[in-house]
């Protein structure tokens, strides 16, 4: 069983897929710290505040002994955007380099065609006659 996990896992489908893991954990902090520092304090200016920090009150909270509020709930719709947006943007990266290496890759050859003789119906025809005589 251990000799059957290790051809497994050497086979080089899964080393690849490992490497292309990796990589795209970290493709994500990139992309997650470009929409974070570029496209939210873009889409910011358009509603005049924080991207981030958009949310709605759902309820309102109460004052605690300390002074602070306390029971409130929020709905970060900014939030989940700004995720929805990496998202958007880890996909399309994705799609362009699946798409560049597919056409990197080399163009099969179409078959040879089988060539051009007699059918099978023809040959039996032949060996008939053949026979008959």
């Amino acid at each position: 069983m251990l000799k059957e996990f290790k051809e497994f896992a050497m086979k080089g489908n899964l080393v690849d897929i490992a490497v292309g893991f990796v990589m795209g954990a970290a493709f994500k902090e990139v992309v997650t710290a470009f929409t974070g520092g570029i496209v939210s304090p873009l889409i910011g200016l358009i509603f005049d505040s924080d991207f981030k920090a958009l949310r709605y009150k759902l309820k309102d909270g109460v004052l605690n002994d300390a002074g602070e509020m306390a029971g409130e709930v929020w709905l970060e719709y900014g939030t989940f955007l700004t995720n929805v947006i990496d998202f958007i943007i880890v996909a399309f990266v994705m799609f362009l380099v699946v798409k560049g290496v597919n056409k990197m890759k080399k163009k099969e050859e179409p078959a040879p065609e089988a060539p051009a003789g007699p059918s099978e119906v023809d040959l039996l025809t032949e060996i008939r006659d053949a026979l008959k005589k």
